[in-house]
C-alpha cells in the first residue's frame, strides 16, 4: 500500500497521508513521498493550489522516532532528493503555490509543523494537536519553534513547545492558526471548498498575493513593498488580466487560464 494518496482534481492536487493502521506515522519513505507531492504540484503548471489531508481517524501519530533517530543525530538534517520539495520548508525551495489543510482525530509533532507550512487549515473539532518533543528527549526540529511563535504569540507557543502538552482544535480556532472550525468528517469536504475557490482565481493573482505576503514575512514589510509594483506590472500585461475586466464588464463569472 502506497504511503500516501495522490488525484489531480481539476487544478488541484489533493495529497492524503495512508498508513492508517500506525496512526499515519511518518517514516522517512513517507517524508519523501510528500516532498515529490509538493515537487509536482509546484512544477506542474496545470496545478494551482494543494490540499494535504489524511485517511482514517487521525491526521498523524508523529514521526516514527526509530526510522529518524539517525537523521536527528547527524547533524545536516534530512535532506530532499532531486524532484522533491521540502513539505516542512525548512531547507531548499518554498513553495509558490497555496497549500489547504485538513485535520482530524490526532495532529502531532510533524503534522503540527507541515500545518505550519501550509496556508489555510480545517479542523474537525476534537482534533488535538501536540509538539511533544521536550517528553522524548529532543525538540521540535521541523518549523515549530520558529513559526509557532509568529502564529499564536510567544507565550501561547512556549506553553506547549516547553511542555509538550496537548491543545485543542477550539483553541486553535480561537487563536487563528485554523480558518475553519468544522463537525468531524466534514473537514475534506470543507478544504476542498476552499481549495476549488482558490483553483477558480486567477492563478497569477493567487501567486503573486502569496508571494508578496511570504516576502514580507520572510525578509520584511519593506522589501514586500518594493516588489508590489514591479511585480504587478508583468500580472498586468497577462490574458488573465483582460479576462477579469472583461468577465466584470460582462457579468459572468471569469474563466483564468494563468497566462
Amino acid at each position: 500500500m502506497s504511503l500516501i494518496t495522490l488525484e489531480k482534481r481539476g487544478h488541484i492536487l489533493l495529497i492524503g497521508l495512508n498508513r492508517p493502521d500506525k496512526m499515519n506515522a511518518m517514516n522517512r519513505a513517507m517524508y519523501h513521498d510528500i516532498a515529490k507531492a509538493y515537487y509536482q504540484l509546484e512544477h506542474d503548471p496545470e496545478l494551482r493550489v494543494g490540499l494535504l489531508y489524511a485517511e482514517g481517524d487521525h491526521f498523524t501519530s508523529g514521526l516514527q522516532l526509530d526510522d529518524w533517530a539517525g537523521v536527528f543525530a547527524n547533524g545536516t538534517g534530512i535532506e530532499p532528493g532531486e524532484g522533491e520539495l521540502d513539505p516542512f520548508h525548512i531547507v531548499g525551495e518554498g513553495l509558490s503555490k497555496p497549500v489547504v489543510f485538513a485535520a482530524q482525530g490526532i495532529c502531532y509533532t510533524c503534522g503540527v509543523e507541515m500545518m505550519l507550512n501550509t496556508d489555510i487549515r480545517v479542523a474537525a473539532k476534537g482534533t488535538r494537536f501536540a509538539q511533544l518533543e521536550v517528553k522524548r528527549g529532543i525538540f521540535a526540529c521541523g518549523g515549530a519553534t520558529i513559526r509557532l511563535p509568529r502564529e499564536i504569540g510567544w507565550g501561547n507557543a512556549q506553553r506547549y513547545l516547553l511542555t509538550g502538552d496537548e491543545w485543542t482544535a477550539e483553541q486553535s480556532y480561537q487563536w487563528g492558526l485554523i480558518q475553519e472550525l468544522v463537525e468531524p468528517g466534514e473537514q475534506f469536504k470543507v478544504a476542498l471548498g476552499i481549495a476549488e475557490k482558490i483553483a477558480k482565481a486567477a492563478p497569477l493573482g493567487v501567486r503573486g498575493s502569496l508571494t508578496s505576503s511570504k516576502t514580507a514575512v520572510s525578509q520584511g514589510q519593506e522589501v514586500a513593498k518594493q516588489r508590489l509594483f514591479p511585480d504587478l506590472q508583468p500580472v498586468m500585461a497577462s490574458e488573465d488580466v483582460k479576462e477579469g475586466i472583461q468577465s466584470f464588464l460582462e457579468r459572468r463569472d471569469a474563466v483564468f487560464q494563468g497566462r
